[in-house]
C-alpha cells in the first residue's frame, strides 16, 4: 500500500467515524446547565438532586436560575435537568435547556425558553409537562421531578414573591 492510498484510508476512517458520531457542536443537558447557570454539579442529570444536599438549596419553587432536575425513567435513564429563565406562575415557568429532542429527532438542541407547567396533584412541583414544538402544545406525557436546586441558597419565601411580580411585569 503507497503512502497515498494509506492517507486515503485514514482520512476515510475519520470522515465515517465523523459522520456516525453526530454532530460534533451536540451538547447534553448537564454541561450545558453547569454552563449557563453557574451551579458546579456533575454527574448524570438525576444525581444532580442528591450531589446538591449540603452545597445548595433544594426546594419546591421555582426560581430564575435555578435547576429543575428530572428523575430518571426507563426511556431517560439518565434524568435531564433545565435552568428557569422565567417564572409566569405559580404552575408555569420557562427554561433553558438541551438535549431535549423529538422522539428519533436530533438531540444536542439546545431549546430556550421552553414553557414547563407543574401538573403535580398537589401544586408542588413533582409531575410536569414540557412544551413540545412539533405538535405547538405540552407533551401529553408528564414526567416526574425532584425539584429545583438554587445556585444561591433556598429562597425566603418574601424573595419567591419578589420573583413571581418581577417576571409578571416583564
Amino acid at each position: 500500500m503507497t503512502w497515498w492510498q494509506h492517507a486515503k484510508l485514514v482520512v476515510s476512517f475519520f470522515a465515517f467515524m465523523l459522520l456516525i458520531s453526530g454532530p460534533a457542536w451536540a451538547i447534553q443537558c448537564v454541561p450545558y446547565a453547569r454552563h449557563i447557570s453557574g451551579i458546579d454539579l456533575y454527574g448524570n442529570a438525576w444525581t444532580w438532586w442528591y450531589a446538591a444536599d449540603g452545597q445548595y438549596g433544594r426546594g419546591h419553587r421555582p426560581v430564575v436560575g435555578s435547576a429543575l432536575v428530572f428523575k430518571k425513567q426507563k426511556h431517560m435513564p439518565d434524568g435531564h435537568v433545565a435552568i428557569v429563565t422565567k417564572v409566569y406562575g405559580p404552575r408555569e415557568i420557562a427554561v433553558d435547556h438541551a438535549n431535549w429532542a423529538p422522539k428519533h429527532g436530533p438531540k444536542g438542541w439546545v431549546q430556550r425558553n421552553a414553557r414547563v407547567i407543574d401538573v403535580s396533584p398537589n401544586n408542588d412541583w413533582s409531575e410536569v409537562r414540557v412544551w413540545y414544538p412539533p405538535i405547538h402544545d405540552f407533551g401529553s406525557k408528564a414526567y416526574p421531578v425532584y425539584g429545583f436546586i438554587y445556585r444561591d441558597g433556598a429562597p425566603s419565601e418574601a424573595g419567591h414573591a419578589r420573583s413571581l411580580k418581577a417576571d409578571s411585569a416583564s
